[in-house]
């Protein structure tokens, strides 16, 4: 069995910012390995292919569960007009990773 899962996360960007005009929200998918919570792979709907990059960079090899780390180094490093957007969509993806991790209710 495969040890990784995929996940989204969104939000909202700027009502002036082209990835609102052309997607409507924020976006970032993931491929997290579910036994070292390792993000292994990431994308995003950003409309500047050095943008995906820088964001990749930022994300991959770092662990979804340490999303106040992530959010850090995006508030640090990040100074594009969705930098709000992108913190958001993190912390969405993991809410959705740690309620995927915690199984079904009891």
């Amino acid at each position: 069995m495969a040890s990784t899962i995929y996940l989204t996360g969104e939000s909202k960007a700027p009502s002036n910012n082209p990835i609102t005009e052309q997607w409507g929200l924020f976006f970032i998918g993931l491929i997290v390995d579910t036994e070292s919570h390792v993000i292994e792979k990431a994308d995003c709907t950003a409309t500047l292919t050095l943008t995906v990059e820088f964001v990749r960079e930022l994300l991959v090899g770092r662990s979804l569960l340490e999303d106040d780390s992530l959010v850090g180094s995006i508030t640090d490093r990040y100074h594009g007009s969705s930098q709000r957007a992108l913190a958001t969509a993190v912390r969405n993806a993991a809410a959705k990773y740690r309620d995927l991790s915690a199984g079904p209710a009891a």
